[in-house]
């Protein structure tokens, strides 16, 4: 059995009584895998059991989304009913598609309403909604405000900006004592969180978005690799070799613990960075990412969503749990709480939800005209693509390779993948 490979965290029920004529049931949900996110949904679980007498088994899941899609793959091609409730990326609706619930069978025609229209989207396939949106997502920049006042710069506006200025306040600080100061912390391993950070840094030097709408290969052009050879150019310089391996939370780290001047994130990394035991509570500002030649700032579309397994055994109370998840309540408990950004556009506009998290409001447009990756003209090869991308990025980045070189290779790669029909 697939279940006994997955560690689960037991979430205590004290509902033994029988509802209605049935026995009280038990789910089984993937939301969150370390952290905030993970005390965040034992907390919006444990309030449905509550409400609904049933209880839930939260499974733990690798921190990262590729090691974690394989899983999801693994147990759903075995038709297992081991998880009910998968949490799932904004690009892996089409992969997944075909093993999941059409929530709308048990929810309703109006299940989304309220709803980011373009998220609902994302989500439908082949005309079922298989998948609600969760929290939204797009990459911002986090700079210490402290230290740009100090130093008297102020937040960049292009990415040679950063790179100047993260060279100057780091050697400063240096200087001053602090030997384990860096300018520019990021997502530099060789997975999913690398192929976000780069496609901000290729498609805000025009450079486009590796693949177009219509599934044309673009990725091989000057400014894309323009891009790649800029990025190279901090590793060592303002960002530690180390980043090569860093996911969302090793770069967090290490700003938080006050080491850095700027970092890629998403929103979830404001309250923690804003909690009475951070090093840099008060000291933080966000902002958009940069941009180059003139191009508009790019945000990679991140974000997640609840889904219910074809495979569940109990499909209806699955889809119950996962509108309440969704809902309004639970979505402002979660920005207010965890700076998660929600789904609903109503909740830009809450006095408690912008008092908790300004930039919501500052950076509305930011998130609402987020860049897409290439899922939807690549369908099922997206991962392989994805791959391909990565990989390309983090040889350049390693020294490996040049730009140039790099996206020419790639372009081959893609070609072939392209070859397979997406």
């Amino acid at each position: 059995m697939l279940k006994k490979l997955i560690p689960a965290i037991a979430l205590a029920s004290t509902a033994t009584t029988v509802i209605g004529q049935a026995q009280a049931a038990e789910l089984t949900i993937s939301c969150g895998a370390v952290g905030a996110e993970l005390t965040l949904c034992q907390e919006g679980v444990r309030a449905w059991e509550e409400k609904t007498g049933h209880s839930v088994d939260i499974v733990s899941t690798p921190n990262s989304s590729t090691e974690r899609l394989s899983l999801y793959q693994q147990i759903l091609s075995a038709k297992s009913s081991d998880i009910d409730v998968m949490q799932i990326d904004v690009v892996w609706p089409g992969l997944l598609a075909n093993h999941l619930l059409d929530l709308r069978e048990t929810l309703g025609e109006d299940a989304a309403s309220g709803h980011f229209e373009t998220i609902v989207a994302n989500n439908t396939i082949d005309d079922r909604l298989v998948a609600m949106p969760w929290f939204t997502d797009a990459g911002v920049l986090y700079y210490r405000q402290d230290l740009l006042d100090k130093h008297g710069f102020e937040a960049p506006e292009t990415w040679q900006d950063l790179t100047e200025i993260a060279r100057e306040v780091q050697a400063a600080e240096r200087e001053a004592g602090n030997d384990k100061m860096w300018g520019f912390v990021f997502q530099g391993r060789a997975y999913e969180g690398l192929t976000c950070n780069a496609l901000e840094w290729v498609a805000s030097h025009g450079g486009g978005t590796i693949v177009d709408a219509e599934g044309e290969i673009t990725i091989d052009n000057e400014r894309a690799a323009e891009a790649l050879d800029l990025a190279a150019t901090w590793i060592g310089e303002i960002s530690p070799e180390g980043v090569l391996n860093y996911t969302e939370e090793e770069a967090r780290g290490v700003f938080q613990s006050g080491n850095a001047v700027f970092m890629r994130n998403w929103p979830y990394a404001w309250s923690l960075a804003q909690s009475e035991d951070s090093n840099v509570r008060d000291k933080v500002g966000v902002v958009k990412l940069p941009s180059a030649n003139g191009a508009d700032s790019a945000a990679t579309l991140g974000g997640w969503n609840l889904a219910v397994s074809r495979y569940s055994e109990n499909p209806e109370l699955a889809a119950d749990l996962v509108a309440f998840l969704t809902g309004e309540a639970e979505q402002k408990r979660r920005a207010i709480q965890g700076a998660y950004n929600p789904t609903l556009a109503s909740l830009y506009q809450d006095e408690e939800v912008l008092e908790a998290v300004p930039f919501f409001g500052t950076l509305y447009d930011t998130f609402t005209n987020a860049v897409a990756r290439p899922s939807a003209p690549t369908g099922d090869n997206y991962g392989r693509v994805s791959n391909s991308f990565f990989n390309a990025v983090h040889n350049v980045l390693s020294g490996n390779q040049s730009g140039a070189e790099a996206i020419a290779t790639l372009d081959s790669e893609l070609s072939r993948i392209k070859r397979r029909r997406w």
